[in-house]
């Protein structure tokens, strides 16, 4: 079986609660003792370092990617096992997703909602069909979820927009839910 990728959209801050840094750093830890690579935006600030550093600090395999123009402001963390520098966020989020087999959500800024919303339009229009989990540490993306379903509800998407966000609650969760999704089962 080959290595698993799972590509973290979280904040370039740390926030307001320190649940979101324990569960960054968690969920870092817990890909890495899977065996599964962490896929990223490189940089080794706010919620987006929290999940690096733990998963190499527990030995795991980290991917970054930064598009040139925030090689300083995101702080581009260059001792990841490998490191891609792009020429724009469309090209980062592009790679991100290409070299993941699921993405998850952690808390996060408009950063991580435009990636969020081009990963889940991909989905949508069927450029891809990895799986979508996101992250509700603390009720944080409750206003999302309520979001979502107001979109649907308006008739702005169809209802199986819903069926593509798994919400999980925390890093053990959703490294369970993975578990399920995307290692095959014996039988």
């Amino acid at each position: 079986m080959s290595q698993k990728s799972v590509c973290v959209y979280c904040g370039s801050r740390n926030g307001a609660q320190t649940s979101y840094s324990d569960a960054a750093r968690s969920f870092g830890q817990l890909l890495a003792q899977e065996g599964w690579r962490l896929v990223y935006g490189a940089g080794d600030v706010g919620l987006m370092g929290e999940v690096a550093r733990a998963a190499q600090a527990a030995g795991g395999d980290t991917f970054g990617v930064i598009p040139v123009h925030l090689l300083k402001r995101e702080v581009g963390k260059t001792d990841l096992t490998r490191f891609v520098i792009t020429e724009t966020m469309h090209e980062r989020k592009k790679v991100m997703i290409m070299n993941a087999d699921a993405v998850v959500v952690l808390p996060g800024g408009p950063g991580s909602l435009d990636e969020l919303f081009e990963a889940l339009t991909w989905r949508q229009l069927g450029l891809h069909d990895k799986p979508i989990l996101v992250m509700n540490v603390d009720g944080y993306w409750d206003a999302l979820h309520d979001l979502v379903q107001q979109v649907i509800g308006q008739g702005f998407a169809d209802t199986s927009l819903a069926d593509f966000i798994t919400w999980v609650d925390s890093p053990e969760t959703a490294m369970s839910t993975l578990r399920a999704m995307l290692v095959p089962h014996k039988g």
